[in-house]
């Protein structure tokens, strides 16, 4: 059994890190471990680098937190443009033996009401739960699945995103 060591312990990460694993290597069973390390970067990211330096750093602090096959970091992060705020996550998985996978999730824009409430300092979150009269939204459907009345949630967007980081795992031969 492969132990996978995942930097959060929300349960929504778990899951969609749990299902990824699970549809990529149906012949693996894996063990999964949440821990709660730092990212090193602001509470709510913004923009492309510094998200994708969180889901780095969040997947090396998690392999000196805990012995594991792999260990994983989920950032999920804003950034502003001509269009409005977009958000998205940045994943990358590291194995024991020093492989990196890294992958970026589908994108969407925010409302200009939870736009707002970023810009004046909340995470996306707690912005969702005061635009939408919800508590935690973090830990269930998200952004995402508010937005999409759960054809797509939060669970969902992150576990596509780390299929497509285990990428270089499952075709070893074509990732040197």
């Amino acid at each position: 059994m492969k132990k996978i060591v995942v930097a959060s312990k929300n349960p929504v990460k778990l899951a969609a890190v749990h299902e990824a694993f699970a549809r990529m290597f149906p012949a693996e069973s894996f063990e999964m471990e949440g821990v709660a390390v730092p990212s090193g970067v602001r509470d709510q990211p913004h923009g492309r680098e510094e998200t994708r330096r969180g889901a780095v750093q969040r997947a090396a602090a998690s392999a000196a937190a805990s012995l594991g096959d792999f260990s994983v970091g989920i950032e999920g992060g804003v950034e502003e443009n001509d269009e409005g705020m977009e958000a998205f996550a940045w994943i990358v998985v590291r194995s024991a033996g020093g492989r990196m996978g890294t992958a970026r999730s589908a994108s969407f824009f925010l409302p200009p009401a939870v736009a707002a409430l970023i810009k004046q300092g909340k995470e996306l979150g707690e912005a969702d739960d005061i635009v939408f009269g919800r508590v935690n939204s973090k830990q269930e459907n998200g952004a995402v699945g508010l937005l999409t009345d759960n054809a797509i949630d939060r669970k969902g967007c992150y576990r596509e995103a780390v299929i497509m980081a285990l990428i270089p795992f499952k075709n070893e031969s074509l990732y040197p």
